[in-house]
């Protein structure tokens, strides 16, 4: 069942990839609205991370907020399966503006590890492109469930002559080499971790278990760390980068300091551009001792 499921996945990838990139978003953001007005547990999911984050909003303001995020779910969805798709070369076509790519040139030319901190927010998928094709670091992922999928991702995310490494003890392991070494990494900060491998610290109205990794990594300054996201334009007609260095307490030998300073950053991203962000992740399944789970 599996390897079924991972084959229609795939080929409902290609499909998308087919399109003109303006009729892929516009088939995305069709299947992102269909998300919103259905019965379906993405939307719920949705609904209770910001009735939980944003409870300044009114129901409506919040409603809408529920629809835009998940309409932008679906325009991801469709870019990224072009990104796997496409080469290289046609994705970053779609890059129109960045800003702060001197930080990544002086960062590389250091000689010291590179850690590029992102998150679920605009499209990681044209990030990675963009990241590998100023250097060739080594990109930390979660794998997908389905071994089709897998293969499919690791295939094209290194088209550019870069290498992957899984979320298990063997790619942490690569990953810290890598840093050592005085390579350039790419982590994305905010899927939960383990209990033991994280702390709770605010995200926005929220408290979130939030990785120790990448400030353990750079602690000290034993690497320099940078923040690299790419969000969607307002016409939708491409995307902008933006790097930026990460702020002093990243570097903390205060373990709690250092990753609140992680999630401050992020959260003032997905403020800016609340509706890009995947709030359908189960971002905040482990509570605090003593809180009600929220799904």
């Amino acid at each position: 069942m599996e390897r079924l499921k991972g084959a229609l996945i795939v080929g409902f990838l290609r499909l998308y990839s087919m399109l003109p990139f303006r009729w892929a978003q516009r088939l995305g953001a069709g299947m992102g609205w269909l998300t919103w007005k259905l019965p379906n547990r993405s939307r719920e999911v949705v609904r209770i991370n910001l009735a939980h984050c944003m409870p300044e909003l009114s129901a409506e303001e919040r409603e809408a907020l529920v629809g835009e995020t998940l309409i932008n779910t679906g325009r991801s969805v469709a870019e990224s399966a072009c990104a796997w798709m496409w080469k290289p070369s046609k994705t970053l076509s779609y890059v129109k503006e960045v800003e702060g790519e001197h930080l990544l040139r002086d960062a590389l030319d250091s000689g010291d590890g590179v850690v590029c901190i992102t998150s679920h927010l605009g499209n990681w998928e044209v990030l990675n492109h963009y990241y590998c094709s100023q250097c060739s670091p080594l990109i930390f992922y979660r794998p997908p469930k389905q071994k089709a999928v897998d293969e499919l991702l690791k295939r094209q995310r290194t088209q550019l002559g870069n290498k992957v490494a899984a979320s298990t003890r063997e790619g942490i392991t690569s990953v810290i080499r890598e840093v050592r070494k005085g390579g350039a990494v790419g982590i994305p900060a905010d899927p939960e971790p383990a209990l033991k491998s994280g702390v709770f610290v605010p995200f926005f109205a929220a408290q979130a278990l939030t990785s120790k990794f990448v400030p353990g990594l750079v602690k000290g300054g034993k690497a320099r760390a940078l923040f690299l996201h790419c969000v969607r334009l307002p016409d939708h007609s491409g995307f902008r980068i933006i790097l930026e260095e990460a702020p002093q307490a990243l570097y903390s030998d205060d373990e709690t300091e250092a990753v609140t300073a992680m999630s401050a950053v992020i959260e003032r991203y997905v403020r800016r551009w609340p509706s890009q962000y995947m709030w359908s992740m189960k971002r905040f399944k482990k509570r605090p001792a003593g809180e009600k789970r929220w799904y």
